[in-house]
């Protein structure tokens, strides 16, 4: 077994799709329209979904935004340097929700980020 990918649902696929690819570096690597279901899927990622976890962006087409709610928690990605991708990521336009430093009672270095949709991408420094 291996995980496949994350489904997120947004307001705005457009938009979400231009955070994904040009804030975090991703790629679009699969865009469908499903006009039967009146929804769009987009598959992005850092590489092939043949080797790689990827996340699905849903777009409802009538809906145009979400109740997050309080079970979702956030999406992490290893970075090589925690302080330099935020400042890459500040420059692209990605909105920082915690600033980068160690971790609460422990020492990993971390940052968090957040999409349009206000989903929260937690920013973690490779252990070496």
């Amino acid at each position: 077994m291996r995980m496949l990918h994350t489904m997120l649902r947004v307001g705005n696929l457009d938009r979400s799709i231009d955070f994904y690819t040009n804030v975090l570096g991703m790629q679009l690597l699969r865009q469908q329209d499903y006009p039967d279901g009146k929804f769009t899927l987009a598959f992005v990622g850092y590489g092939d979904e043949s080797d790689n976890t990827v996340i699905e962006l849903t777009h409802n087409w009538d809906t145009d935004h979400y109740d997050l709610g309080e079970g979702y928690g956030h999406i992490a990605i290893e970075v090589d340097d925690v302080y330099e991708a935020v400042e890459e990521l500040k420059e692209r336009g990605g909105k920082v929700i915690r600033a980068a430093g160690p971790m609460n009672a422990g020492t990993t270095i971390i940052a968090f980020i957040e999409d349009p949709d206000g989903y929260q991408v937690e920013l973690i420094g490779k252990e070496v």
